[in-house]
């Protein structure tokens, strides 16, 4: 196992064979000492005489609120198209997340910049220092793939750090809320409000655990995964991390260039409701998918918005034919848009 520049080693991950994991050690902040975890799979890229999509491409994937990487599917998917696949627990989250810490808490999405070039420098592509460009030879292209509040946190990075990526594709992209930018601009007020008198107090659960239900394979979904990593009924929310959150829908809306051709994929519809339906098993039930096509194109000039009739929240995680649908979308996109 190879030692990384900060001192730590890989070592082997939970997922098993083909998986390691490098611990990133991050600033400590006011609730102690601070890591972020990039999950790396190891097995060889297919031999083929064709080039292939991603060919010579590194993945940086960014999992969604409440959770952590465990798709092993999707790193066998970006290996058999090419590409060396790295997954990046974010602080506070999955193999980050310590017991002495509140769940996924930050106040400020820049925050995560921190992981990101912490991960970005162990794979290889650290920042560019300044003055004069030394020749260091071509690097590797760069494909970020994040999922719902992920794919906010990696779409607002790339804004911010134009260049760094060549591609960026999102999974159901939390790019604005759930009430709409009407909804947003009427509880915003009372949200930062909040974040200054009480930032971590618990803010009411609105999930009812029908996610889960249709997720997990303790329930009707098919999936095995750390209930402690991935709760049935999410984390709590609080004030100071919702304010982060909009904040960001607002950055979004008002129009970024991530600097990047982007994909974007989510499902054909929505179905919000208190109550339990069977369009659960089908729909993204977190989202409001209409909204967040409109949204992805306020990424860039050139973007791509891909609805996949059956999907869930997790587009990766929809049943077999679904997921099989939607890596055939980013196979097609990779060969259109992914120039390298």
């Amino acid at each position: 196992m190879s030692e990384n520049r900060g001192g730590e080693r890989w070592k082997p991950d939970v997922l098993g064979a083909h998986f390691e994991q490098l611990t990133l050690p991050l600033k400590s902040d006011v609730e102690g000492e601070v890591v972020a975890t990039l999950v790396r799979h190891t097995a060889l890229r297919p031999l083929e005489l064709r080039a292939l999509p991603a060919d010579g491409a590194d993945v940086l994937y960014v999992h969604g609120w409440s959770d952590y990487f465990f798709q092993t599917h999707l790193a066998e998917y970006w290996r058999s198209v090419g590409a060396r696949f790295h997954a990046l627990d974010l602080r506070k989250y999955g193999r980050s997340l310590r017991d002495y810490q509140t769940p996924g808490f930050v106040d400020d999405l820049s925050i995560y910049d921190e992981d990101i070039e912490a991960a970005l420098t162990a794979m290889g592509h650290e920042a560019p220092k300044p003055g004069p460009t030394v020749n260091v030879g071509k690097r590797r292209p760069l494909i970020l793939m994040g999922h719902s509040t992920g794919g906010l946190t990696l779409s607002l990075w790339a804004a911010r750090h134009p260049g760094r990526a060549q591609a960026l594709v999102l999974n159901s992209p939390w790019l604005e809320f759930q009430a709409r930018g009407i909804g947003r601009e009427v509880i915003a007020p009372a949200i930062v409000l909040g974040a200054k008198v009480a930032p971590l107090a618990q803010l009411p659960n609105v999930d009812l655990g029908f996610y889960t239900r249709t997720v997990s394979k303790a329930f009707d979904g098919e999936w095995d995964y750390n209930t402690a990593w991935r709760p049935e009924r999410g984390f709590p929310t609080h004030p100071a991390w919702l304010k982060a959150v909009l904040f960001g829908h607002g950055t979004i809306a008002a129009g970024i260039d991530v600097g990047a051709p982007v994909l974007s994929l989510m499902s054909s519809r929505s179905t919000i409701s208190l109550v339990w339906s069977p369009a659960m098993m089908t729909s993204d039930i977190v989202l409001v998918v209409d909204d967040i096509a409109v949204r992805s194109l306020r990424l860039a000039p050139g973007v791509t918005v891909e609805r996949l009739d059956g999907a869930i929240h997790d587009v990766m995680l929809s049943a077999k034919p679904v997921r099989e649908a939607a890596y055939a979308a980013i196979t097609r996109w990779l060969r259109g848009y992914f120039a390298h």
